[in-house]
């Protein structure tokens, strides 16, 4: 300290000019803005700034202009600027860079943010009053930008800066990007339980179930209901016997709701197991019967230990119509069907929903069985071959070496 001003650092490598001088007082001007409106709306003022930056740092091509450490000064010219502030570390930055380059070197970006932004739901009043306040100083920042540029998205601003990084280093492509932005919005998804969701790879898995959502549900709850279904469920958190059937299946499920339910994805709330359904005097039970909250219906699941025959169907396309009419209430929406199979092939699936008006898809699981799991161990005689030859080759090695 000097006078009571903080002492300015210089980075190396750079060529400091008047219009390095004149672009970072806009920068700075920016930033004191965004710190106005903060107390209002943090999360936004904040995203919009660091797509701003992010967008300078990659649009003016400041290590051309400046130098290669120009970034390094920027952040020690912004920290000296406000102390107090955080987010001017020198990885952030570049993290905002890669943000802004990330959508805005893929084709088509304008378009596919724009309809992103189209789409949000604004049902809610909290929704439409976020959204209203994202939408203040657009018009402003609209008519300073270069039409070439990429604005800010008004669908950002409902995610967190640290979910955007991470979205923005593990995806390849705007599309897939845009799901975890929407499944962060929609589920609420944690910082922890998005990793996890990208991990899964949930992009290529969800919504590629073989299904009927799209021809037998309104536009909007089939699209979500074709989103919530995964092709292929994990169940490897399960331990079966050898020969296991659909009720040694259910069973298990059942002792692990809990992971199931985790598997199945957000929304689910298990309703029961072997849920008893009575038609015309004659007792029924369904394999496991769930509902979904977002789509605010039932969802009849159907288990099966082998693979699909286009019986199963029918029968499930029984069991779903006898909860619309028996369990369902005037305020749900039409009920679905679910059947998790061994395998499947997925024309024989696509035939058999043809015809049948019940909304309904097939997937399959994976698990492997302790007896499958023994039969990928090696024998105790493959155990004693390996190591006799191990011990061989060791004491080839120990000759040759004496012989050198």
């Amino acid at each position: 300290m000097t006078d009571g001003k903080p002492r300015i650092v210089r980075s190396h490598n750079v060529l400091l000019d008047d219009e390095y001088t004149k672009w970072l007082l806009d920068v700075k001007q920016r930033f004191r803005q965004a710190q106005i409106k903060a107390s209002v709306k943090v999360n936004v003022e904040q995203l919009r700034f660091n797509w701003s930056l992010g967008r300078d740092l990659a649009v003016k091509r400041v290590e051309e202009v400046w130098g290669a450490g120009v970034v390094d000064q920027v952040s020690l010219d912004l920290q000296n600027a406000f102390p107090n502030a955080t987010g001017f570390s020198v990885r952030n930055l570049w993290d905002m860079k890669r943000w802004y380059l990330f959508y805005a070197n893929h084709e088509d970006a304008h378009r596919k943010l724009g309809k992103a932004d189209s789409a949000l739901d604004l049902g809610s009043e909290k929704l439409r009053q976020l959204v209203a306040e994202i939408e203040i100083g657009h018009h402003e920042q609209r008519l300073r930008q270069p039409v070439a540029e990429l604005g800010f998205p008004t669908i950002f601003g409902f995610v967190p800066w640290g979910h955007h990084i991470l979205i923005s280093r593990k995806c390849s492509s705007i599309d897939e990007a845009l799901f975890y932005v929407n499944k962060t919005i929609n589920d609420g998804l944690s910082r922890s339980a998005l990793s996890d969701c990208i991990k899964a790879d949930l992009y290529h898995s969800a919504g590629t179930a073989v299904t009927n959502f799209e021809r037998q549900l309104p536009s909007a709850q089939g699209h979500l209901a074709q989103e919530i279904v995964k092709d292929t469920y994990d169940l490897g958190f399960l331990t079966l016997p050898p020969g296991y059937d659909e009720l040694a299946l259910e069973a298990a499920l059942e002792q692990n709701i809990t992971r199931f339910l985790l598997e199945l994805g957000t929304g689910f709330a298990f309703v029961g197991r072997q849920k008893e359904i009575v038609v015309s005097g004659k007792t029924r039970r369904i394999d496991m019967l769930f509902y979904h909250i977002h789509l605010r219906c039932y969802v009849v699941v159907e288990l099966k230990a082998k693979s699909f025959e286009p019986e199963f169907a029918g029968k499930l396309n029984f069991y779903v119509n006898a909860v619309d009419k028996l369990i369902r209430s005037e305020k749900d929406n039409p009920s679905i069907g679910l059947l998790i199979c061994k395998d499947r092939n997925r024309t024989e699936v696509q035939w058999a929903l043809e015809g049948i008006r019940t909304p309904m898809g097939v997937a399959v699981y994976d698990n492997v069985t302790l007896e499958e799991l023994q039969a990928q161990l090696p024998t105790n005689e493959e155990i004693q071959r390996r190591m006799e030859q191990a011990e061989e080759e060791f004491n080839l090695a120990k000759e040759h070496r004496a012989e050198i």
